[in-house]
């Protein structure tokens, strides 16, 4: 039987497979897996397959999940379930779906039923909760990883292809890593949180998991876009992934910031990735974490703490046995920063948030583990803040400091346990970590999540200019991993292809540039060559800013690709190649520098 979401749709638009059969089978699956901490409330199996069989009579037409079923984490509302954030005393019944369900089932999907979550979604371990621990299906001693443990879970056993959980410190990533399933942690606003528990409203996302990237992106585009009732939803340039940039430039830990505490499984799968990454075409650039690990500690020992105890202080304060000690201890100490501790804590972020982006600026994302080590539930119930303080390092940062996430296997140990890595960018850059992730996702051949299934061929992606985008071939310093490529990223700009223009320009390496920079001349039909180029969609907007930003003697303008197509390009002044070195033999300024070098 298919297993993704691609294949499942695939299937269903076929007709070689039923959506109600599908639905039935998920429960099927549910009803074998036995675990009755996984699901906090299993909707009615009849109700579900009837909504199938009245899906089918509708057809797939404009339907990207049809027939798809879907988990929710129990913070965020479905209509006629209860929504309890694993605290029955909290429990009340939403009338209406949240904005990203109805999205997803107007797109399709059928939801089956809330699954288990760290107690008000405060913790990353997933043994938090009154309803008991999801079962790793890879180890039941392991944790399952949190809060979003039992989203997690049921992907990763096969239940449901596709589930919804929530972000905020890492609980969209941290139970991927655990669980051999991917964690795509949207960027902030992306996806509205419109009907969702609040856990720190100004840090939350929904977050998406999935067996693999190409699947988690199809609920994202689903779910994706503002929402007038979410006053933290942004708009953001189209989120589907395209080919594989070349030459990306790869921030990963400097050597005395990768930190694993004792874990040698982690480390040799971060060091793994670390290889995998090289071998699909990719630099590696050692980066100073500082900025990063000083941000991460800021979320639980700085004031917005206090934001947790904003959202559901008051209830547990009235209701201290209905909270799970730990969750207490955490949101209740939300109580005591002041107004003055919180401006402080700003000041110290938007430092931080500047040196960050510094340090990011000449790379074009940065790869870190998951998680940096795995632990059993007998050794969090012994050490409970501890490990989980442990398991936030590489994640409780991300959010403060504005970042999209994309959480990808990496391998599995010897003794089964799953470890994996995390890409990070600058908000907005979704599309990019995806054209990576999948891309490194397949190259470890590992199986789909728990299901000793492997995953499928990677279908290649053509790149799509979408309406309204400009296209924009850059040449020379722009390119991917070189020193001005973060102009364009800046502006949301989206790597389609790499490609040649027709053989009628000349490239010339041109002196006293700051970075070095070539200029590329059109010449009579024929007497030049092939120059390679990196083709950029810009939105309208962008590429009015970005031109208006070109020094002479450089210019944009129309130039003719080696298939025909015209596009805007950047060109140089006839006068300024005078006594300028002819380096058109190279091919392109990609290959004039390793050669040089």
């Amino acid at each position: 039987m298919a297993e993704t979401v691609v294949d499942i749709v695939t299937a269903h638009r076929a007709g070689r497979a039923d959506p109600a059969e599908t639905v039935a089978r998920a429960y099927a699956r549910a009803r074998a897996y036995d675990d009755p901490a996984l699901f906090i409330t299993l909707r009615d199996e009849a109700e579900a397959i009837a909504e199938a069989r009245a899906l089918t009579a509708q057809g797939p037409a404009g339907k990207p999940l049809y027939g798809v079923p879907v988990a929710v984490k129990d913070n965020i509302d479905v209509a006629g379930l209860p929504t309890t954030a694993a605290c029955p005393g909290f429990a009340y019944m939403p009338t209406r779906d949240a904005t990203a369900v109805a999205r997803l089932r107007a797109a399709g999907a059928i939801v089956i039923g809330k699954t288990n979550l760290d107690q008000f979604a405060t913790g990353l371990v997933g043994v938090r909760s009154p309803y008991g621990t999801p079962r790793n299906p890879h180890d039941p001693a392991l944790v399952p990883g949190g809060s979003s443990s039992g989203s997690a879970v049921a992907v990763a056993a096969g239940i449901v292809p596709l589930s919804l959980g929530t972000d905020t410190a890492g609980s969209g990533r941290v139970p991927a890593g655990l669980n051999n399933i991917v964690g795509l942690k949207p960027s902030l606003g992306l996806v509205p949180a419109t009907g969702v528990v609040p856990a720190c409203r100004s840090l939350d996302t929904i977050s998406v998991f999935a067996l693999t990237t190409d699947d988690a992106h199809l609920a994202l585009a689903a779910m994706a876009g503002p929402d007038p009732a979410d006053a933290f939803t942004r708009s953001f340039p189209a989120v589907a992934p395209g080919p594989l940039a070349t030459g990306l430039r790869i921030g990963v830990p400097r050597h005395a910031d990768r930190i694993f505490f004792g874990d040698g499984r982690a480390e040799t799968a971060f060091l793994r990735a670390l290889e995998i990454a090289t071998e699909l075409g990719g630099t590696l650039v050692d980066l100073d974490m500082t900025p990063f690990y000083a941000t991460a500690r800021l979320l639980y020992e700085g004031p917005w703490v206090a934001e947790r105890f904003a959202a559901v202080g008051e209830f547990m304060a009235t209701h201290p046995d209905d909270v799970h000690p730990v969750t207490s201890e955490i949101v209740l100490g939300g109580s005591r920063p002041t107004a003055v501790d919180a401006f402080q804590a700003f000041y110290k972020l938007q430092e931080l948030r500047v040196r960050a982006r510094e340090t990011l600026a000449h790379v074009d994302l940065l790869m870190v583990p998951t998680a940096p080590a795995a632990y059993t539930v007998a050794e969090l119930e012994a050490e409970p803040i501890l490990l989980n303080s442990r398991l936030g390092t590489y994640t409780n940062f991300v959010n403060l400091l504005d970042m999209a996430g994309l959480a990808v296997p990496a391998t599995i140990a010897e003794d089964g346990t799953p470890f994996g890595v995390t890409l990070l960018a600058p908000a907005g850059r979704d599309a990019a970590l995806a054209s990576l992730g999948r891309v490194l996702h397949a190259r470890t051949g590992l199986p789909l999540g728990a299901l000793g299934v492997p995953q499928p061929e990677l279908p290649a992606l053509a790149p799509v200019v979408r309406e309204g985008e400009v296209v924009l071939a850059a040449v020379g310093a722009h390119l991917t991993g070189l020193p001005l490529n973060h102009e364009l990223t800046g502006l949301g700009g989206r790597y389609l292809e790499t490609t040649r223009t027709a053989a009628d320009y000349r490239l010339f390496a041109l002196p006293g540039t700051t970075p070095p920079k070539p200029g590329l001349l059109r010449v009579a039909a024929g007497s030049g060559g092939p120059i390679e180029v990196e083709l950029w969609a810009l939105s309208a907007e962008s590429f009015g800013r970005f031109v208006a930003a070109v020094p002479s003697p450089l210019s944009i303008g129309n130039a003719t690709l080696s298939d025909g197509r015209a596009v805007k390009c950047f060109l140089v002044e006839a006068e300024a190649v005078a006594g300028a070195r002819d380096i058109t033999a190279s091919g392109g300024w990609r290959a004039f520098l390793a050669k040089a070098s």
